[in-house]
């Protein structure tokens, strides 16, 4: 498998610089250069195309939810990793809906940060750990203003016990090597079964999924 093509996206010189220092460092990882705002993001993905995009959410000329919903309705194969702070739930809200494969705290280690990088890019949602209480509650403000996700009125009613039960899970905000471990499966196993539920309601990424779930109370249900 070749490098990682990283694109950084921060309006702030310092994250811009030190972000760039790790990365250019790594072996895994081809870093592309960092940019200021959402139009030189725009126009940066045009020429390079990265696999993964580092996305600040508060940038001047355009904001990172802009930005987000821009590249992934012309190339929705590129991830996103929306980089925030705690008073930016309106902002990651956004970003969520339209595509982004999920946040990071600025601040967070570098192994955490390369770990999310690499686990994006193989298609996996990645939302950093100390904030798994706070995704549900902002999952949950999705699910009862205008973010919610709309599927076939019957769509949770095909799905078998153990889909019920790693959607559940999900939208818990638990990863697909915690489900794994919950349910005594393998993470491959995991894997085809959320590529199975996706299928049957015809949703685009696990993002959408664990909003559904709290929307419709899965979460909340007993095994």
């Amino acid at each position: 498998m070749g490098k990682i093509k990283v694109l950084v996206a921060d309006d702030q010189e310092l994250v811009r610089e030190g972000l760039g220092i790790v990365l250019s460092n790594r072996p895994e990882i081809e870093y592309m250069g960092a940019v200021g705002d959402g139009r030189e993001v725009i126009r940066a993905v045009r020429k390079e195309k990265p696999d993964v995009i580092l996305m600040d959410v508060r940038m001047p000329e355009m904001d990172g939810v802009t930005c987000t919903k821009i590249i992934k309705e012309q190339y929705d194969d590129i991830k996103i990793i929306i980089l925030t702070t705690f008073d930016d739930d309106e902002y990651v809200l956004g970003a969520l809906r339209d595509g982004a494969s999920g946040y990071l705290l600025k601040g967070t280690s570098m192994k955490d940060l390369v770990n999310a990088i690499q686990m994006v890019n193989s298609g996996s949602a990645m939302i950093n750990p100390d904030i798994a209480a706070k995704v549900v509650n902002l999952f949950s403000k999705m699910a009862q203003g205008s973010f919610s996700i709309k599927v076939r009125s019957d769509g949770i009613k095909e799905l078998g016990n153990t889909e019920r039960k790693v959607t559940r899970l999900i939208g818990m905000g638990y990863s697909n090597k915690e489900i794994a471990a919950e349910l005594s499966l393998s993470e491959g196993t995991i894997r085809n079964y959320l590529s199975s539920i996706l299928d049957k309601l015809e949703l685009r990424d696990r993002t959408q999924l664990a909003i559904l779930a709290v929307q419709t109370g899965v979460v909340g249900m007993e095994d």
